[in-house]
């Protein structure tokens, strides 16, 4: 029946009576308030005017939908007043009806729920000890009026309320028994725990109470100590860091200087040397030029004799003879004897020991000692995804010395295949000879990861120190597709990760590694392959 504004009195009580009940019906869905300048769209649902002209101009789209049931409309529709709807929410202003409670108002799953409530239950605002019953804020009204009711222990809302209900006597559980720790009822402090030492649960509560807040002293009082020296951690990471941050540079200064000088004494050699061959070079040039003008009058008095010696005629012959000139002595020595250049020589030897000695000051094991960092003695953290496991990533290859015979390496010695017949191996004592195993050539020390791809049955993915036992040798790891191996040899931290979509770890081990270490795999059904990642395709 249509209700025509002015067409008769609304009985606005008896609408009200009526209507109580359904003030969800007249609440906007979107403002969750009652309506204002109600609106019907095709659907037949209502909202506020603005309500549902904002919801349309937010999505900004040609084909509009209703909030509630989805049904869409094209064209968007002309939004009119709807008249009877509004007449209706103008009476019912004046009565002071209210929106129903919004849905988060009501008790979910986790929510405790109004034990008064009919229907669907409200959230429960506090909690009774002494009804054991829990109240939404109308039903809560009595305790806080009623003077009773006052005096009963309100909490914060939570469940099992009947928890303190004695099972037995069915009666709120007041006392507290310790002797056998736990909350009892009256009767049961006068019948099964006849004897026993008993107090009121309250005065329980109370020491306890006192214990919880030395403990919680004692606690805080830790925090405050551990807290002073995360500081003092904090100072010592930064002492570290600048420390090693000075030294670095002084150190590149003090080796920049080192090449300079090195470079200098270098030029000043080489300037020596370069002169020293001038002179030795002009000296015995000097020397070839005099001896091959020697040479050349030689010759020519040795062709001034000959033509003499060809003479027939004997008078012409004697008469000629004394006007030879006799053979002048020579300015040279009679033998010249080509001294070794031991100059050059005693500089590259004095250029060897000087090596030698600069050697020997950075030898590994001095410079270690030498420049030892004090460090502290904490563990670092381990990373937690792959990219953060990545960042240590290092490249793997495959030591061909100590590879079984009949496994195949391929693909730049990262790729691994267990063949049936033997391969064309040199003899080496590295190579294993028993198990189907192989090692690689790197070193591992500090933070490395690496990852291996497995196919087959039976590959196991391990490290090893490099004297392992070459027969009878065991080497094995958790199985996975992908396995992601972490290393933080100076922590003493092993771990192996399952590589997918996340790390998941597989094992780990704590313990002290005495040598670098070697990855290594062991194979077992033929056909079977294993590959190490390299830093390429890792990042891939």
């Amino acid at each position: 029946m249509l209700i025509e504004r002015g067409a008769f009195p609304l009985n606005t009580r008896n609408m009200q009576r009526g209507l109580l009940a359904y003030g969800e019906t007249f609440s906007c869905s979107i403002c969750l308030d009652l309506l204002k300048d109600p609106v019907t769209i095709p659907c037949g649902h209502s909202y506020c005017m603005k309500c549902i002209q904002g919801f349309w101009d937010e999505k900004e789209k040609k084909i509009q939908s209703c909030p509630q049931c989805r049904k869409t409309f094209t064209p968007k529709p002309v939004l009119m007043k709807n008249v009877m709807l509004a007449d209706i929410m103008e009476e019912l202003k004046k009565t002071g009806l209210q929106a129903a409670p919004a849905d988060h108002c009501y008790a979910g799953p986790e929510d405790v729920a109004c034990d008064v409530c009919a229907g669907r239950k409200l959230k429960a605002i506090k909690s009774c000890l002494i009804c054991l019953a829990s109240y939404c804020e109308k039903h809560l009204q009595p305790h806080l009026d009623a003077a009773p009711l006052k005096k009963h222990k309100l909490v914060e809302p939570f469940k099992n309320l009947q928890e303190n209900i004695c099972s037995r006597h069915d009666e709120v559980m007041k006392m507290f028994c310790r002797t056998d720790q736990k909350c009892i009822c009256y009767l049961c402090s006068v019948d099964e725990h006849r004897g026993h030492d008993t107090v009121s649960a309250a005065a329980e509560r109370t020491g306890r109470q006192r214990e919880l807040e030395e403990s919680r002293q004692q606690i805080q009082q830790r925090i405050q100590h551990r807290e002073k020296e995360v500081k003092l951690l904090r100072r010592e990471v930064e002492a570290v860091n600048h420390s090693a941050d000075q030294t670095v540079k002084d150190s590149e200064k003090i080796f920049t200087d080192m090449i300079r000088l090195i470079q200098r004494r270098s030029w000043d050699v080489k300037q020596q040397i370069r002169s020293q061959q001038q002179t030795e070079v002009s000296r015995v040039k000097d020397l070839q030029e005099e001896l091959e003008r020697e040479i050349t009058g030689l010759k020519r008095r040795d062709a001034e004799l000959k033509q003499l010696s060809l003479t027939e005629d004997h008078n012409q012959f004697l008469l000629n003879y004394p006007s030879l000139p006799p053979l002048s002595g020579s300015t040279l020595s009679s033998s010249i004897n080509v001294r070794p250049l031991r100059y050059f020589e005693d500089v590259t030897a004095a250029v060897s020991e000087l090596r030698d000695k600069l050697q020997g000051i950075l030898r590994e094991e001095r410079t270690q000692k030498k420049l030892t960092v004090t460090c502290l003695n904490v563990l670092p953290p381990e990373p937690k995804s792959r990219a953060d496991f990545l960042k240590y990533s290092c490249q793997i290859t495959l030591d061909p010395d100590t590879a079984h015979r009949r496994l195949l390496l391929s693909e730049e010695n990262r790729k691994v295949t267990l063949l049936e017949q033997h391969q064309s191996y040199s003899d080496h004592p590295d190579r294993f000879t028993d198990w189907l195993q192989v090692l690689s050539k790197e070193s591992l020390i500090g933070r490395c990861y690496w990852e291996v791809g497995r196919q087959g049955k039976v590959v196991y993915v391990a490290v090893a120190y490099k004297n392992i036992s070459r027969k009878k040798a065991f080497i094995s790891a958790p199985a996975s597709s992908r396995v992601g191996v972490y290393l933080d040899h100076r922590a003493g931290v092993l771990s192996f990760y399952s590589v997918s979509q996340r790390m998941t770890l597989l094992h780990r081990v704590h313990t002290s590694f005495s040598q670098p270490l070697h990855a290594g795999l062991w194979m077992f059904y033929i056909g079977e392959t294993a590959e190490f990642n390299s830093n390429r395709s890792l990042r891939l």
